[in-house]
């Protein structure tokens, strides 16, 4: 059997994860706006404060580690209730013995990877806004451009950091459900699942030729030179709906 097969039901699921996946995009554009002060609070312009700014904003993705933990457990443990209620409304179909085994799958593993997960990326955040002050100061030494437009790449600092935050919060939601479907679903013997689309105009055609096809959870599928189920590539929001067996 299959599970969610009514549009209503994945319609509210998808949902409930836009929800999960917006407040987890604003606490990361926090780290994107501090970026911002902090390069703003400096002279781009002038090359003999480039290594200020870099350090600044390394010393801020030192600063920052108990507070994306912290974020990082919100988000990883609101994305399991999500995903244990989502089993729960379709386990009336199954019988006592597999609703107990779904209710008993050890997802612990996979919430503490992809908390450190979270971790690391969070905190990425200013470093990898430092490394790009840096490639950007030697860039424009190497190529002789004008000091002034160096300085106006630096001053995007904050935009460039926002935009990799939300890129974080779609693809790392999504991918943590993804996961965590996958660990119940094989947990209670199931070989695979069939993929599913958001089912608008933004599905990338690689993703809606996958729509409707069984994919086993030990062969990963390769879309457009990356690797991943449904749900766990880049910026995807196609999502797994499991085939568990009958009692």
């Amino acid at each position: 059997m299959t599970i969610d097969r009514a549009p209503q039901s994945s319609k509210s699921a998808w949902r409930a994860s836009r929800r999960i996946e917006n407040e987890y995009a604003q606490k990361l554009r926090g780290v994107a706006r501090a970026v911002d002060v902090i390069v703003s609070g400096f002279d781009a312009g002038n090359p003999a404060q480039i290594p200020a700014i870099e350090g600044a904003l390394t010393r801020y993705s030192g600063t920052i580690g108990g507070w994306a933990e912290s974020v990082a457990r919100r988000m990883v443990l609101e994305v399991e209730a999500h995903d244990k209620r989502r089993w729960m409304q379709v386990s009336r179909k199954m019988g006592r013995a597999l609703r107990h085994e779904i209710a008993n799958a050890p997802t612990g593993e996979v919430m503490r990877a992809r908390m450190a997960e979270q971790v690391r990326l969070i905190t990425s955040l200013p470093s990898e806004a430092a490394q790009r002050v840096h490639d950007l100061t030697i860039e424009g030494i190497t190529q002789g451009t004008r000091a002034s437009e160096i300085a106006k790449k630096i001053m995007e600092a904050g935009d460039v950091t926002a935009s990799r935050a939300n890129m974080i919060a779609r693809t790392e939601v999504s991918r943590t459900a993804t996961l965590l479907t996958q660990a119940r679903a094989e947990y209670v013997g199931s070989d695979g699942y069939i993929w599913r689309t958001s089912g608008d105009s933004d599905v990338r055609p690689s993703h809606k030729a996958m729509n409707g096809k069984f994919v086993r959870w030990s062969e990963l599928p390769e879309l457009d030179g990356m690797v991943g189920h449904a749900g766990a590539l880049p910026n995807c929001r196609c999502y797994p709906e499991p085939v568990i067996p009958d009692d």
